[in-house]
């Protein structure tokens, strides 16, 4: 009788495991007085992950992008998966930040503090959505390319996509070159993937081992909000669009998404959890031209859980001062957050840049973003995991809507 062969232990237990052993760990380092070690010593081998990821972003997304437009063939079907993706996150981030004005309100978010007088912040200046759109188009493609300027790497990936797909028959070599360049990165990045539940467990010891657990006493109800607010944007809003737009199952979508949001919750990066979304996108059959033309377009301009955090540190600054908002100042926050989203990067801390936008528009003072930045990193990466769980989620709708969501196009295991 032949031997059951033991099955490997699923990606998403492992980076969880990372991800919890790795908060112990941090707890422990912090009462004993070890920072140093951890940022000297621990943190390196995560950063070095990291760099790993970061140098295979700009490649596999304008190789994934360049394949993903020229498959889809039709340029008619380019504009109109186009189109559904923008309007989804559109809608979606709009709900968000309905969300965390709620939240913000329900939670009194800010009450009973008041701004320490040594508080500074010195604010950078958002680029204006109309300079967003104007730079979207490179001047120099191979400058975006080196520079890592997604939203240009991006409208120069689907020109060349275009391109070949109006081409033909001429450009077959050009395509066949691109594919076999997509699938070295892919095969590249399959191999780094197989580090994360390492990269986890030393990219959380530093966070938490430099927090703390008392520190978080006085921002205890804004960072409870922060995580309410994306859990209920997640449950609620891809539940829905989930269930009713893509026919899926919300339990099995959240289950097979699990490894990504994971990652992203522990990276606080979208882009740098980009081939995680890929990979577990695969496993919800996806095809091939949707997920690669979706989901590096949502790493970019998706910003699900940073708009919510934006209407939440809104009513949060707005409190530390005494200022009661009005009705005009919540959707003018509302329209802001939502156009600003599509030129936030996904990185590390660049929501912290957009809430600045936001709260001038609506004429709140920057000062108390620097009590909001001792915990940045503890609430980016809560917003960080809805966003990449909302790309995921467009997706599944967007496949669906072309009638391209089946479990023949899963073309490799996904651990889930």
């Amino acid at each position: 009788m032949e031997k059951t062969a033991k099955k490997a232990m699923p990606l998403t237990v492992k980076i969880l495991i990372g991800l919890l052993v790795g908060v112990v760990v941090g707890l422990i380092m912090n009462v004993a007085g070890l920072v140093d070690i951890a940022n000297n010593w621990i943190k390196p081998f995560g950063t070095l992950f990291l760099n790993l990821i970061k140098m295979i972003i700009v490649p596999l997304v304008f190789g994934s992008l360049v394949m993903g437009a020229c498959g889809l063939g039709d340029i008619k079907k380019v504009g109109r998966i186009g189109g559904k993706t923008i309007v989804y996150f559109l809608c979606t981030t709009a709900f968000a930040v309905i969300i965390g004005l709620v939240i913000g309100k329900l939670f009194n978010v800010g009450a009973g503090m008041t701004l320490p007088a040594d508080a500074v912040y010195e604010g950078k200046e958002a680029t204006g959505f109309v300079d967003t759109l104007l730079n979207i188009i490179p001047t120099n493609p191979f400058k975006a390319l080196v520079e890592g300027n997604m939203l240009q790497v991006i409208a120069f990936a689907l020109f060349v996509g275009v391109g070949i797909a109006v081409v033909g028959e001429k450009a077959e070599n050009f395509k066949k070159g691109m594919e076999g360049f997509t699938e070295v990165m892919y095969a590249i990045i399959g191999g780094v993937m197989k580090l994360a539940p390492y990269a986890v467990f030393c990219l959380i010891i530093p966070v938490v081992a430099s927090q703390g657990a008392s520190v978080l006493g006085p921002l205890a109800m804004l960072i409870v909000a922060v995580y309410v607010a994306c859990i209920l944007h997640a449950v609620l809003t891809y539940s829905t669009t989930v269930k009713f737009l893509g026919k899926m199952s919300p339990i099995k979508f959240f289950k097979l998404a699990a490894p990504a949001s994971i990652f992203a919750f522990t990276t606080a990066s979208s882009s740098a959890t980009l081939p995680f979304s890929l990979e577990c996108s695969k496993s919800m059959g996806v095809s091939p031209d949707v997920r690669s033309f979706v989901l590096p377009l949502g790493a970019t301009i998706n910003m699900d859980g940073t708009a919510a955090f934006q209407g939440i540190c809104a009513l949060f600054v707005a409190a530390v001062y005494g200022i009661d908002l009005t009705l005009g100042q919540m959707v003018t926050i509302i329209l802001s957050a939502t156009l600003a989203s599509i030129g936030t990067a996904g990185v590390p801390g660049a929501g912290t840049v957009m809430l600045g936008m936001v709260l001038t528009t609506v004429g709140l003072p920057l000062d108390a973003v620097a009590i909001i930045m001792g915990v940045e990193r503890i609430l980016d990466m809560a917003r960080t995991s809805v966003n990449v769980t909302g790309d995921m989620a467009c997706a599944v709708v967007v496949a669906q809507s072309e009638h391209e969501l089946d479990e023949k196009y899963v073309t490799m295991d996904v651990e889930a």
